[in-house]
């Protein structure tokens, strides 16, 4: 049987760096073949090429059996070959029909063909099971969910054989996730070869048929899902066992350095009052919306405090900005990395010193190479992977820049940590070293508060859990005392 597509020895370097170094990679029609591995293991290079949204070094493919060599992304949509990347390319204050129908709009004499692109946009959202959304209504009103949506219609124009979705459900709640999942299954009925790069190895066993590990810019095995362990898997991934999936560095608790009184903000928390320990790792859960991120961020400073108290040590204040919170010594790491948690244009080096900038001054001035010895070891301690110090962070595969993130809070050598989802789009070893990192702050004396989205990673991390819905958080208890479904009850209201 002829393959859908396949790929010959792809070869792609940047610089001295090679990020693939002879991938050979097959694909069947009607297929969903899961790609996994560590961050920086070509993944993204990878599909980039597939996409035509980079040129490779050397190397064949073909489609359909015919040569295939986009000059760029538009090239292989006509190929039909699209992917949807883990941040989403839509334009939020066009309607949806513009989003869905852009470089893709038909015309007459001059003039766009209204009623005929409104038919597609109407045509390509019923089949996804999505007429709800309505092709006028702004992208920016639409959840992150529905903007996947329009994401994958405007795919459906083109008449797509080979979709590319890039860490799909990262952005969604569990709910989303289950329907995306159901939508891969009916594009896969259609025909359609589904690409699935995900870090969450229970996802693929649900949506997956086939999977390939890259590590180090090879494929270095593959198979179908379900003959193959999840251990098995994560070996291939790292080159090595991985014996504990949550280590856990053993840490007493000591007095509180975070309390909370009542703490509302404009339109969340809702009377929030919480006391978090030195030594303490407290887990908030909770559905997207729920209020978690917008506690963290009236901690921190970054929205205000409409009424209560938060106090830091010593200080007690109802109005603080992020200046403050560093300088008394709180951290926080942004559940959005591109847009507010990194400066992705500046070095990776003035990334992790930019809340302690004075290691990397002489006299007033910044010193690069100050800078770079600064920033040397807790580079090497989270095991970033990068060509140098001065490279611009955006140039780093998206878990490499989430360790940047966290890393700058161990750079700034802050005694309460603030982690809005600290392992999104984290593979599965990388994982368990930020999660040794967290624990080993805590042995130290640091008191961590952790918003995640992902119960597995909350229970095996946290000595405690609170659960936030519409704004308000239940009582703090320890981990041995919930189960999973006790908090998604309180997290969805019916408990």
């Amino acid at each position: 049987m002829t393959a859908r597509l396949r790929m010959t020895g792809i070869r792609k370097s940047y610089g001295s760096t090679a990020a693939l170094r002879g991938v050979d990679l097959e694909l069947q029609s009607g297929e969903v073949h899961a790609i996994v591995g560590e961050n920086g293991a070509g993944k993204s290079t990878l599909m980039k090429v597939l996409s035509g949204a980079e040129q490779p070094d050397s190397g064949a493919i073909e489609l359909d059996g015919a040569a295939y060599d986009p000059t760029g992304p538009q090239a292989a949509r006509e190929r039909g070959v699209a992917m949807i990347y883990q941040e989403l390319a839509i334009c939020p204050d066009l309607s949806v029909e513009a989003n869905v129908t852009l470089g893709q709009e038909r015309s007459g004499y001059g003039f766009l063909a209204a009623d005929a692109n409104r038919t597609r946009v109407v045509a390509a959202l019923a089949q996804l099971g999505h007429p709800e959304i309505q092709p006028d209504a702004p992208v920016a009103s639409l959840s992150s969910a529905g903007r996947q949506v329009v994401e994958i219609a405007r795919a459906l124009l083109s008449d797509v054989k080979v979709l590319v979705l890039d860490e799909p459900t990262s952005a969604l709640t569990q709910e989303d996730a289950k329907r995306l999942f159901v939508l891969v299954k009916s594009l896969k009925g259609r025909g359609v070869t589904v690409v699935y790069i995900s870090h969450f190895l229970e996802e693929i066993d649900a949506v997956a048929d086939r999977f390939t590990v890259l590590r180090d810019g090879l494929a270095v095995g593959s198979g179908k899902v379900g003959e193959v362990t999840r251990e098995r898997i994560v070996e291939l991934m790292v080159g090595r066992t991985v014996n504990e999936q949550y280590p856990r560095t053993p840490h007493a608790i000591g007095p509180p350095v975070l309390e909370l009184r009542d703490v509302c903000g404009e339109q969340s928390p809702n009377g929030v009052s919480l006391s978090l320990r030195r030594g303490q790792i407290l887990g908030i859960a909770g559905i997207v919306g729920s209020g978690r991120t917008e506690l963290l961020r009236a901690v921190y400073g970054l929205d205000p405090v409409r009424s209560g108290t938060v106090k830091v040590g010593v200080y007690t204040s109802d109005r603080a900005t992020p200046a403050d919170r560093i300088a008394q010594g709180v951290g926080m790491v942004s559940e959005d990395r591109k847009s507010e948690g990194l400066a992705i244009e500046l070095p990776i080096a003035e990334n992790i010193a930019l809340s302690r900038l004075d290691e990397g001054a002489t006299f007033g001035f910044l010193s690069r190479s100050r800078l770079r010895s600064a920033v040397s070891d807790v580079l090497t301690r989270f095991g970033v992977k990068f060509r140098d110090a001065d490279q611009a962070v955006g140039e780093l595969s998206g878990g490499n820049q989430q360790k940047v993130a966290i890393a700058r809070l161990f750079h700034q050598r802050a005694d309460v940590l603030l982690l809005d989802e600290p392992t999104k789009g984290v593979d599965v070893g990388s994982k368990a070293d930020i999660y040794r990192q967290i624990g080993g702050a805590a042995a130290s004396g640091k008191a961590v508060l952790v918003v995640s989205s992902y119960l597995p990673e909350l229970f095996g991390v946290c000595d405690t859990l609170a659960v936030m819905c519409r704004g308000k958080l239940s009582a703090v208890r320890p981990v041995s005392e919930w189960t999973p479904e006790q908090v998604i009850a309180v997290a969805t209201g019916s408990a």
